[in-house]
């Protein structure tokens, strides 16, 4: 598929999926969220990719968020619900089951910050300004951030982020738990492709059920959670894969897995 505000690479199992409107930001009109929702969702059904990384074109932003032209013009509430609904990137990454890492510069406000909070992993560059800043436009976020920021970050950081509007810097996002690892400026994306390849050499099943069991344990009661995991557990015991890294271990040689 050929992508306008987009771009879509894949080399060595790892796709990268680049936000393409750097003259303004990188800011999300509604061709942006339908690529993304398609391009999302053909990578969940493709076995050749094996870890997702998300960037920002240019060295301004990963993404400013929506773009607020097309804000002006009034909105019926049904219909905008509805339409949101079929055009949910979101939703589409979360069905991924490669593991999807953000690499941010720059920018992540509003729903630019909401997508990073969709992928598994956030690495940041030291020039990152970050922030849920939809009140100062008197909406709240609607892509999942009031779930999802609380939950990386507890509930009052989230709040005082969320009612405030605040823009924080790569170091406050680290210290509250909001990124996993800052980077000098301008090395995200290199950090995060080098993390990229690291994972893609692993057995992309179990870097599927590994990403499973915790996602979904989440949303579970810790004795049910252990059942998931101890069911996940199970099935790996049975691919060719397993077999595959305890002779590679043995015979001290790299694994080659095959995702069987």
């Amino acid at each position: 598929m050929k992508y306008e505000a987009i771009r879509y690479e894949l080399a060595d199992g790892v796709a990268t999926i680049t936000l393409n409107r750097p003259e303004v930001h990188n800011a999300m009109n509604e061709k942006m969220r339908e690529e993304l929702t398609a391009c999302f969702g053909d990578i969940a059904q493709n076995a050749d990719v094996r870890v997702v990384v998300a960037t920002g074109a240019g060295e301004k932003a990963f993404s400013a968020g929506a773009d607020i032209r097309e804000f002006v013009a009034p909105q019926v509430p049904v219909q905008f619900r509805a339409h949101r609904q079929r055009v949910d990137f979101r939703a589409a990454m979360d069905r991924c089951g490669q593991p999807i890492i953000a690499a941010i510069r720059g920018f992540a406000l509003g729903g630019g910050l909401e997508l990073a909070l969709a992928c598994d992993i956030r690495i940041a560059s030291e020039d990152s300004l970050l922030g849920l800043t939809e009140v100062n436009l008197a909406i709240i976020p609607g892509g999942g951030g009031t779930q999802r920021l609380p939950r990386l970050v507890g509930r009052g950081k989230a709040l005082e982020m969320i009612l405030t509007g605040a823009r924080i810097d790569a170091r406050e996002a680290l210290r509250i738990g909001l990124v996993e690892r800052v980077v000098p400026a301008g090395e995200a994306l290199s950090a995060a492709q080098t993390l990229a390849l690291t994972l893609a050499e692993r057995a992309p099943v179990a870097l599927r059920y590994a990403k499973e069991a915790v996602v979904k344990g989440l949303e579970l009661p810790l004795a049910e959670g252990g059942r998931l995991e101890n069911d996940l557990a199970t099935l790996l015991r049975t691919t060719e894969d397993r077999i595959e890294g305890a002779k590679a271990f043995l015979e001290k040689r790299k694994p080659r897995f095959t995702g069987k």
